[in-house]
């Protein structure tokens, strides 16, 4: 029997939920090339060392060894997706998704009671794309994972020189955002939680890392003529924090994902050379009134052509990072956040999983 899995394939970072599972696995979606590592003290946990040769029919490159997710983070020769980037297309998206997918599993195995040292894994995948690229490449999506692709796990602890077949036996790509939605609206068992949410016509505006997403969802369904993509996340203003911080105070952040943790932390102070600290929030603060300014006005946008939408929700890591500027810069407008926000399509991309395997099976 596949085991179900919801995933999304962020820009920033991949995010895995297992069925049974609440507690998501999150990988950044950066890779470096790997080499041979001269290892003077073994990491503390498997995640943080994902060194892996990764083989996919789907891979123009195969049996390449990468540094993935937070091995890669640091390295001087790290790869993060731009805004040319097609997460459907892009190689790196997968090998990520491949090996997060694989570590998930193998994991959750070691884990169970029943715990037996298995190396094929089987997958009922939900995941997702944003809404202006859905229409032309969900399809090309769902053939590139379905299939068989081998990780073999090389420096990483307890997995060390690991391989692990993973199947995926069928895909269902949605659309970020309305995922989300499906998630807030139902209970696990897929039984209508908010009939309020489930049965209204309720806008969406989901904050990635390259792009922004404006479904507009009417009693579960996808609005076409007014669900709406922006080319924008906030990798635009994170990478404009680097360079201002880097200029200002000659301190260069590897990635954006080294950026991000020290935002999600509150630690703003850096290390000048010699001795002494400076405060970046100042800097941090810049752009991200910018950028809510930014979001706000597209929600207005959107908002103005559709009035008929009965609430606006604002969701994605962006949101979480971004709630107190836009709250200020909406005013008197009122803009729903939901705990967990960054969390709440791949919860959706399990719950839809769920719904295929359920019809499957009534079959």
């Amino acid at each position: 029997m596949p085991n179900l899995a919801g995933i999304d394939i962020g820009n920033d970072s991949i995010k895995i939920v297992l069925e049974n599972h609440h507690e998501p696995i999150i990988i950044p979606n950066i890779i470096a090339p790997g080499y041979e590592r001269h290892i003077l003290q073994e990491e503390d946990s498997p995640i943080k060392a994902l060194d892996v040769v990764v083989n996919s029919p789907s891979l123009q490159k195969k049996n390449q060894r990468y540094f993935v997710g937070y091995l890669a983070v640091e390295d001087a020769d790290n790869f993060e997706l731009e805004e040319t980037d097609n997460k459907a297309e892009s190689e790196q998206s997968l090998i990520v998704t491949l090996t997060a997918l694989a570590y998930a599993g193998v994991i959750n195995r070691q884990n169970s009671s029943s715990y037996e040292r298995m190396n094929d894994l089987e997958f009922i995948i939900g995941t997702g794309l944003p809404v202006r690229t859905y229409a032309k490449f969900n399809k090309t999506l769902r053939e590139r994972l379905i299939g068989e692709h081998e990780i073999t796990f090389l420096t990483t602890p307890e997995l060390y020189n690991r391989t692990v077949k993973v199947v995926i036996k069928d895909a269902l790509v949605s659309i970020e955002g309305a995922a989300a939605l499906f998630n807030m609206s139902t209970h696990d068992n897929l039984a209508i939680k908010d009939d309020r949410l489930y049965s209204g016509t309720i806008g969406i505006c989901e904050i990635g890392a390259l792009t922004t997403d404006f479904p507009v969802i009417k009693r579960m369904n996808i609005d076409n003529r007014f669900s709406y993509g922006e080319q924008i996340g906030m990798a635009n203003y994170l990478d404009s924090i680097i360079r201002e911080v880097e200029d200002q105070f000659n301190y260069t952040f590897p990635s954006r994902a080294k950026l991000v943790q020290r935002i999600k932390q509150k630690n703003y102070l850096i290390q000048n050379i010699g001795e002494g600290q400076s405060n970046i929030k100042p800097i941090v603060d810049e752009y991200f009134t910018r950028a809510a300014q930014r979001m706000v006005d597209l929600i207005k946008k959107r908002w103005k052509k559709y009035p008929d939408i009965e609430s606006f929700y604002v969701l994605g890591g962006g949101a979480i990072a971004l709630q107190p500027y836009i709250t200020e810069a909406a005013g008197p407008m009122t803009l729903r956040f939901v705990q967990e926000s960054e969390l709440q399509n791949v919860y959706g991309y399990l719950k839809l999983a769920r719904k295929k395997s359920y019809a499957h099976n009534s079959i």
